[in-house]
Formats: C-alpha cells, sequence, structure tokens
C-alpha cells in the first residue's frame, strides 16, 4: 500500500525545482548549492528557498499535502490508512498511539478512531511475520 509520502514526493520534488529549494545540512553544503548573490531564506530541516519564491513554496507544499491526503483516503479508506501507520509506528510493540494520532492529524481521522482500530487489529496481528 502506497503511503502520504508516495502521494506527494514527485509534486514536492517539482516544486522544489522551480522555487530553487535545496537542502543543506553544513556551510559547505549551502555554499555549493546557492546561486551566488541570491538570497535565501532557511526552513526547518536544512531547508533554504531562494526568498523571492518562499510564500510560493510554503502554499505550495501546503497544498500538495492536502491533495495527497485526499488521493490516500481516496485510493485506501480511513480504515486501511490507519491500519499502515499502526505497523509503520509498530504501535503493536509499544502500544503507544501518540506517533499515529499526531502523523494522521492533517488527516480528517479522530483520535478515537485510531484507538478502536488499535483495539480491533491488535488480535489479528501476526506475530510470526512482524
Amino acid at each position: 500500500m502506497k503511503s502520504l509520502c508516495d502521494y506527494v514526493s514527485k509534486k514536492q520534488s517539482e516544486l522544489f525545482k522551480t522555487t530553487g529549494t535545496f537542502f543543506a545540512f553544513s556551510g559547505q553544503q549551502f555554499e555549493e548549492s546557492r546561486i551566488k548573490g541570491e538570497k535565501y531564506t532557511q526552513f526547518p530541516g536544512g531547508m533554504f528557498c531562494l526568498s523571492e519564491h518562499a510564500d510560493t513554496l510554503l502554499e505550495g507544499l501546503k497544498q500538495i499535502q492536502k491533495e495527497g491526503i485526499q488521493q490516500d483516503l481516496e485510493e485506501n479508506g480511513v480504515d486501511k490508512i490507519i491500519v499502515r501507520e499502526l505497523y509503520n509506528y509498530e504501535t503493536f510493540l509499544t502500544y503507544d498511539l501518540a506517533d499515529v494520532i499526531e502523523a494522521l492529524e492533517d488527516y480528517p481521522i479522530t483520535k478515537e478512531q485510531i484507538e478502536l482500530a488499535f483495539e480491533k487489529e491488535k488480535g489479528n496481528v501476526d506475530w510470526d511475520n512482524y
């Protein structure tokens, strides 16, 4: 099953290209990637964008996320998405739903739906193939 990343990564890469966005984690990487004479805006996670395109980048990322979530919901449905994330965050080992709740906060999915799916699925875990 695809994840949200599968739905958004190509569009994000295209947006990064058109807005002059790159990732750098050292001064050397920044110097190697930047266009001399241009101004950049720095975002969390080592992301840099041409300052003139910073608003376009932020709005574009929000729209891509929204569209990706919609596509994920249409193709997979709420129940399968929750179960996917329960396994992704190894919730059946930890019994801690916090990461799943946080991962799905942009989805129209409630904490109660996640809790219910966890209770329903935990009896079906195939521990031999986990």
